[in-house]
């Protein structure tokens, strides 16, 4: 596991840089007292965390536990231990922090009745200095928008991966129209204008996952067309969505009924976008009930 010291200036955006790092999968921890630093990494180790990124927010919410000095030595220590951790430096400008606290209305960590805010960020600023020095990864966000934070802090942590494969978590839904569109839904297709095999007497109890079902809608030369279109689509967007910040999106596929067309189709969608590399998870949201609905009479897919 790699781990991520995020430290820096107060509101220079560590909780947005927080914020952007676990979207992105990373395990991440704020205000840790710099003295636990060691052990939460063996406490990781040993409960086998299932993430390849640990960020550590450390800075001066921590008062009497954060000593520059002492963060440098517990990083050599763990280092050496086998627990490599790198230093991200966030930090702006005095007069962008004034600002943000200004317009915030928060009280700057340091600030007191004896210190104003200008006089905080001088000291705060001072007392950081060796972590800046030190940091594998500086990043100034005095004129920086946050989606340029966000593209500058997918670069780290994709930096230190193997494979850099898509980025971008896909739920394709089967769903029926006649319950309602998938309020979670970011694509939805609408197929209810293939041949529907619930007029097929031996197809009609059975769903787009069974063989029979799924021969019977894939075969058609109009489901092909549509699959070669749809497929391409896909293949676009998703990478452009990557693109402009979206870890998440929810595909939906809608028939009549929710229990034939349209689950064969999100089976090969959901399949080809797998072998994209793309983390695909298939669901099928009326099946169940379109079957509770067979045995009490008839339904249309």
């Amino acid at each position: 596991m790699r781990y991520v010291l995020l430290t820096g200036m107060s509101g220079a955006g560590k909780t947005v840089a927080l914020r952007y790092l676990e979207d992105m999968g990373v395990f991440c921890v704020d205000n840790l007292p710099a003295n636990l630093i060691l052990r939460f990494a063996e406490a990781c180790a040993g409960m086998n965390v299932r993430a390849d990124m640990t960020a550590l927010s450390v800075d001066v919410r921590s008062h009497a536990f954060l000593d520059p000095m002492a963060v440098s030595r517990i990083i050599m220590e763990s280092q050496s231990l086998g627990y490599p951790i790198e230093t991200l430096f966030l930090e702006a400008s005095d007069d962008v922090l004034v600002s943000r606290y200004k317009e915030s209305r928060r009280e700057h960590p340091l600030a007191s009745d004896r210190v104003t805010l200008t006089e905080a960020i001088s000291m705060e600023r001072e007392m950081l200095q060796p972590l800046r020095e030190t940091a594998d990864y500086l990043i100034d966000t005095t004129n920086l928008k946050p989606r340029m934070l966000q593209k500058q802090l997918e670069e780290i942590v994709l930096s230190g991966r193997e494979k850099e494969g898509p980025t971008m978590h896909v739920e394709v839904m089967s769903f029926g129209f006649k319950r309602g569109l998938p309020r979670a839904a970011d694509l939805v297709f609408d197929v209810r204008f293939l041949p529907n095999p619930f007029y097929i007497p031996e197809l009609c109890r059975h769903t787009g996952m069974d063989a029979d079902v799924r021969d019977y809608v894939m075969n058609n030369a109009t489901t092909r067309t549509f699959m070669d279109h749809v497929t391409s689509l896909l293949d676009f967007l998703l990478p452009q969505y990557i693109g402009e910040g979206k870890r998440r999106i929810v595909i939906a596929i809608g028939c009549t009924g929710g229990a034939h067309r349209s689950v064969a189709i999100t089976e090969a969608i959901g399949r080809h976008l797998m072998e994209l590399g793309y983390q695909t998870v298939i669901t099928h949201r009326d099946v169940d009930l379109e079957q509770a609905h067979w045995k009490n009479g008839t339904e249309m897919d």
